[in-house]
């Protein structure tokens, strides 16, 4: 009676493997459908920085850059600072203003045509026409 149970154990053991592999395939399957998209080839954007004084700095940025960290490093003029992450560089510091939420509760806000970004620079994808702001925001 053990080897039929031990037969019965081991089908459990090869479908459970089976049904995990499947919802596996499934999972990243909805996520790179769902996954934000670069495009490739020239653009034209704007990068507006709106500092701790209010102050606003427009870039108008010409690039070959598929996400929006990237088209900010080679801006000139336009430098940021802060930690890299497993998401990419948490930004502390634009253009010398440092935002510290230990501080004073301010960070640097990203929007995209004016909605708040859902990605970080190192993962924002950028379109030929858009407009981003990073904004100095204090609660």
């Amino acid at each position: 009676m053990s080897e039929k149970t031990n037969g019965g154990n081991k089908k459990k053991i090869i479908l459970a493997v089976g049904a995990l592999v499947l919802v596996a395939a499934i999972f990243a399957g909805v996520y790179f459908a769902l996954a934000p998209k670069a495009s490739a080839g020239g653009k034209e954007i704007t990068i507006e920085v709106i500092d701790d004084a209010q102050a606003s700095t427009v870039y108008e940025v010409s690039t070959d850059a598929e996400y929006l960290g990237d088209a900010i490093r080679e801006t000139e003029g336009l430098t940021v600072e802060g930690t890299e992450s497993e998401y990419g560089l948490m930004v502390d510091t634009v253009n010398g203003v440092v935002a510290d939420y230990n501080e004073n509760g301010a960070y640097w806000a990203f929007y995209v045509d004016g909605e708040y970004c859902m990605y970080g620079m190192d993962q924002q994808p950028i379109e030929d026409g858009q407009a981003y702001q990073i904004i100095y925001t204090a609660e």
